[in-house]
């Protein structure tokens, strides 16, 4: 089975969010199962760096195509290497003002053009795919530019987080070499826009999503975002498959980020990465104060207010909070004031330090996720597999994921009573110990793996392709 994985961004080359987690693990865990999958990438600067001495195998009508294997599990990948499009430092949607390139859809529609004209039988190098597995808006172009020209492979559309669309202006249509057939309500047209998640959406032999749970929300009308008719006329093709993490980077008995290492046999240990974390991050040295941590984006979507509203009552029962993130700037300075107003209690840091996150999930005690949806989420699961029991609402992957109770804790409505009530539970069974212990080493023994994922991926590619 031939796979061309297409993504906009791949860990540990270029990363903004999960995305990059799902393209750095899930090809590896299908190469495991013995499939030939190559990943197709923007030739970022950071990207080339990383792969080093990349081999030239192809020239592209725009650009070249180099040729590399991943450092840590030596799967094939191809980058454009395109410089008037790619060669930008910092993040690959933004500028340095936090606004979109404004030639997304030709940085991208070039991402997708690609894809397609190696799945075609004019291909410029000697493999063809048997299946392209496009992954969001940036690649969602390419199972129409594979429609247009008459491809035989088949296309699978990923969506990771349906909120992130890809519209422009219907003017981008001819600019990026698509016809003017294809913008219509049966095609890429969405309420006037030029949409390259529609186009995906509408072309592919079949669409996935990150988890079961999320892919029934999206086809309602409160979580499909404008395209849960679509979805729904094609429910039968709607595939939810559930996330995993990588065990090797995420391994608490081996993270080289980690001051002390521990299993589910070894949970004492955890208490010395809890102290320098409090150390490390200005609170009280308490050993038995519980502490919650937050790693996270500070968007609305996360629901990072509610727990700003109910962090004092937290604090009046003896907690801790620490925060790591970034986002809304509203978000930072409500969290900035809460570790200014109670030192020793509260630590906020602004931005992203991947070495601080691993400790956070390893020093805490308990994990609070209140997104109001979350298509599947993986820190809750990097919760559990560390013994840190995550508050989770029960939307989308949360759900899927976390069993109240045995692994983590759930609310429902999506406010702050609910969440602090949740939080209260975890609290009542921390003070236990016996039970808080059961409740961390269940998460920590379950699988949580890419290995049955992959292979849920490897059984829709064959019903696709017949073989």
């Amino acid at each position: 089975m031939r796979i061309l994985f297409v993504t906009s961004e791949i860990h540990p080359l270029i990363k903004t969010g999960g995305l990059a987690d799902v393209s750095g693990s899930l090809p590896a865990a299908l190469k495991a199962l013995g499939a030939d999958v190559r990943i197709l990438v923007p030739g970022y600067p950071g990207v080339l760096r990383r792969l080093g001495n990349a081999e030239e195998i192809a020239r592209l009508p725009e650009g070249r195509l180099l040729y590399s294997t991943m450092p840590d599990s030596g799967v094939p990948v191809m980058a454009i290497d395109h410089p008037p499009f790619f060669w930008r430092e910092g993040n690959p949607y933004l500028d340095d003002r936090g606004s979109d390139w404004w030639d997304n859809p030709a940085r991208f529609g070039l991402l997708s053009r690609t894809a397609a004209h190696l799945a075609s039988s004019d291909s410029p190098i000697d493999w063809n795919p048997d299946i392209v597995h496009c992954n969001d808006w940036q690649s969602g172009l390419a199972p129409a530019f594979m429609k247009f020209r008459g491809s035989a492979a088949k296309t699978v559309m990923t969506i990771h987080n349906i909120a992130f669309q890809g519209n422009f202006s219907p003017e981008w249509v001819e600019k990026v070499g698509l016809p003017a057939e294809s913008y219509t309500m049966h095609g890429a047209e969405f309420h006037g826009h030029f949409s390259f998640l529609k186009a995906g959406l509408f072309y592919s032999d079949a669409i996935t999503t990150v988890s079961p749970s999320y892919a029934r929300e999206i086809q309602t009308s409160a979580m499909g975002c404008g395209m849960e008719g679509l979805l729904f006329s094609r429910s039968r093709d709607v595939r939810g498959i559930l996330n995993g993490i990588d065990l090797e980077e995420w391994n608490p008995a081996a993270d080289r980020h980690l001051p002390a290492h521990y299993d589910a046999s070894s949970l004492d240990a955890k208490l010395e990465v809890k102290r320098e974390l409090q150390r490390s991050m200005g609170l009280d040295q308490e050993d038995h104060a519980p502490l919650f941590g937050v790693v996270s984006r500070l968007t609305y979507q996360k629901g990072l207010d509610l727990v700003a509203e109910c962090a004092q009552g937290l604090f009046d029962q003896g907690a801790q909070l620490v925060v790591l993130g970034s986002g809304d700037h509203e978000f930072e300075r409500i969290f900035l004031q809460l570790s200014e107003s109670h030192p020793g209690r509260c630590s906020a840091r602004i931005g992203f330090d991947e070495g601080l996150s691993h400790r956070i999930m390893a020093g805490a005690d308990i994990f609070l996720m209140p997104s109001r949806f979350e298509p599947c989420g993986l820190n809750q699961m990097y919760g559990m597999h560390y013994g840190t029991p995550p508050v989770v609402r029960t939307t989308g992957g949360l759900a899927d994921s976390v069993s109240d109770g045995a692994t983590g804790f759930s609310f429902g409505a999506a406010n702050s009573h609910e969440l602090y009530l949740a939080a209260n539970r975890a609290l009542s069974a921390y003070r236990q110990g016996d039970s808080f212990r059961k409740i961390q080493r269940n998460g920590m023994e379950s699988d949580f793996g890419w290995g049955k994922s992959a292979r849920e991926y490897l059984d829709l590619y064959e019903s696709l392709t017949g073989r």
